[in-house]
């Protein structure tokens, strides 16, 4: 007897998680850097950004992960270009000294 197909499920599997430690923790020690490099507080540059300073406090300690829009106004907060940031993020990740 055959089987009718499924519905496809919306979300994510039971489970799965999209959250990745070491990538937070690494993109949160970048802006740290940058951050203190510009000389701004980190409740300026959560202003400037646009995030709640509660927020970006978790994303410098690497307990939340930023969405691609938030990604995207932090890059423009500290003017720099949104794939730098990602590219410093990388070089941290790959054991590659400390962060620009």
């Amino acid at each position: 007897m055959p089987t009718r197909p499924r519905k496809p499920v919306s979300g994510r599997p039971k489970g799965a998680s999209t959250f990745d430690a070491p990538t937070a923790l690494a993109f949160g020690t970048v802006v740290r850097a940058a951050r203190a490099r510009a000389g701004l507080s980190q409740e300026e540059l959560a202003h400037r950004s646009e995030l709640d300073r509660s927020y970006f406090s978790k994303i410098e300690r690497g307990l939340s992960q930023p969405t691609l829009s938030a990604l995207f106004k932090i890059a423009r907060a500290l003017e720099y270009k949104p794939t730098t940031l990602i590219g410093m993020t990388q070089r941290a990740l790959q054991g590659e000294g400390e962060p620009e």
